[in-house]
């Protein structure tokens, strides 16, 4: 069933798992103008949850940008769906925009594999890509034909989901590498939140092959957070700077003498904030 009405604005909600998102920025404010211009071009798609409520199927960035631009009502086409069906049409109908973030295809392609596997739909291929003979693999195979990218491109990115906050922001903002971030996936979030302290501290990120060390440290059973600190204070080709401090800024927070005796107190001044890092985490379990 398919029907056109006028929705209030405060009648809708937010698909619940909605992965992408809504951001008040100056496309999105470009948008409200556009809209409070010349109104809605596009209705929305809804499908009811409740007396007189709907949940947005597509369109979360138009419902926005209205309420932003003073609308009280918007235009939405009611789809008769499940809650399945609805995450397939929501995945589907934004797959193909630009500029998605890692973070959310991979909440949209986690989205997607947990409805089609939800449904038990038929999973036959028409691509040619080779996939070993298991639903997970032929599920995300499916996913990856609209799209180009082969399961294990897919698979690779529903790992980000594993990562806590901290570190998937790092991945979209590309100061860690997608890579790197599906390695550190595999740390529980105790000893994501350990890594992300050594971060501060040493002021760098893990390289590819520190997060493989992780990664493989987390599988022969050896991980810790010493191991943690202890790969992220080593001293990586690529990240060599120097960090130069004049005395007159340090003046008042370490006592005078040779360069040597200011360079060995400052390291000191660190090992002591290290131990303050670490009791302050412990305190937070």
């Amino acid at each position: 069933m398919k029907e056109l009405k006028e929705i209030r604005i405060s009648d809708l909600r937010p698909f619940e798992g909605h992965p992408y998102k809504v951001i008040d920025n100056e496309e999105m404010d470009a948008l409200a103008e556009s809209i409070r211009e010349h109104g809605i071009m596009t209705p929305l798609i809804v499908r009811r949850i409740g007396d007189n409520k709907y949940e947005i199927v597509s369109g979360h960035r138009r419902a926005h940008a209205a309420e932003l631009a003073g609308l009280e009502t918007v235009p939405a086409i009611e789809m008769d769906m499940t809650k399945d069906e609805a995450a397939v049409a929501l995945v589907d109908s934004n797959l193909h925009r630009e500029h998605l973030l890692p973070s959310e295809k991979a909440f949209a392609y986690k989205l997607r594999l947990e409805a089609l596997s939800r449904q038990g739909k038929r999973t036959d291929l028409a691509s040619v890509q080779v996939v070993p003979k298991s639903d997970g693999n032929r599920t995300t195979a499916v996913i990856g034909e609209q799209t180009g990218e082969s399961y294990k491109t897919v698979q690779r990115y529903i790992r980000l989901t594993h990562l806590i906050p901290a570190l998937l922001d790092m991945v979209d903002d590309q100061r860690i590498a997608f890579s790197v971030g599906v390695e550190l996936s595999f740390l529980d979030s105790d000893l994501q939140a350990a890594l992300m302290t050594a971060i501060d501290l040493n002021d760098c990120t893990p390289s590819y092959a520190q997060a493989c060390r992780m990664h493989k440290a987390v599988n022969d059973g050896t991980i810790s957070e010493e191991m943690i600190d202890k790969i992220m204070a080593e001293e990586k080709p690529n990240q060599k700077e120097k960090i130069s401090i004049y005395a007159d800024e340090l003046r008042g927070y370490i006592p005078n003498g040779t360069p040597s005796e200011m360079k060995a107190f400052i390291r000191k001044a660190c090992e002591h904030y290290s131990d303050y890092l670490k009791r302050k985490r412990e305190e937070v379990r």
